[in-house]
């Protein structure tokens, strides 16, 4: 099993062309990349560009910021389903979580877990750099309590990425019962393996082809 299975192939800037994105779902196919993450305005354009192929299709949901009501991401959720999405990362109302305003942290996750029931996964980006140790145990633990299916550690919009102490401290909450996901400022092979080492079943990525290309030039084959 290669790293790229493990990648999602990631383009979020806001200036993201069409031309863009069709690189995008090409290189994910040619590289055997596990999705491609772009904004909700692609999401049908990938689906399409990626029909018949291996690649999921991955969205981002109440991003970057996390600052919109439940009702709103529920519905951004849905609508990215029925686009094409089969997963979507949603970022968590950092502000409530800072608050202690842990029933509305929860509503914010089951909101969109009940969007995507059974037609896409979850992801919840909790964004560690703007947490603190204890902040970051309970939004991992609300994720499981609200059924969600992955917790990640970034949008890559704010202070800092991916680290991995937060990946164990993450893994170590979650346990086996949720996947992990490294995002944020990840750009090549030593970085994504230290992150997998750490306790990552997933790494997002938009140096994904340099990551790939540095694992097969350290290959024996």
């Amino acid at each position: 099993m290669t790293i790229a299975n493990k990648i999602d192939h990631t383009l979020l800037k806001p200036d993201a062309s069409k031309q863009q994105i069709e690189t995008l779902c090409s290189e994910a196919k040619e590289n055997g990349f596990f999705s491609v993450c772009v904004n909700p305005t692609w999401v049908e354009t990938a689906a399409s560009l990626l029909k018949g192929s291996d690649v999921a299709v991955c969205t981002v949901i109440g991003f970057p910021l996390g600052a919109t009501p439940p009702a709103v991401k529920a519905f951004e959720a849905k609508y990215s389903v029925e686009k094409g999405a089969t997963e979507v990362d949603m970022v968590l109302n950092i502000g409530a979580l800072k608050d202690g305003n842990h029933d509305l942290v929860q509503q914010d996750m089951e909101a969109v877990v009940q969007a995507a029931a059974g037609k896409a996964l979850v992801k919840v980006i909790i964004e560690t750099c703007l947490l603190t140790d204890q902040e970051k145990v309970e939004a991992c633990t609300l994720a499981v309590a609200a059924g969600a299916d992955y917790v990640k550690t970034s949008t890559g919009f704010s202070t800092g990425g991916a680290t991995a102490a937060d990946i164990r401290l993450m893994r170590k909450t979650v346990g086996s019962e949720l996947g992990v996901k490294a995002s944020g400022g990840i750009r090549d092979l030593e970085t994504a393996e230290a992150m997998i080492q750490a306790g990552a079943s997933r790494i997002g990525a938009s140096a994904s082809v340099a990551i790939v290309n540095d694992e097969i030039g350290n290959s024996d084959y």
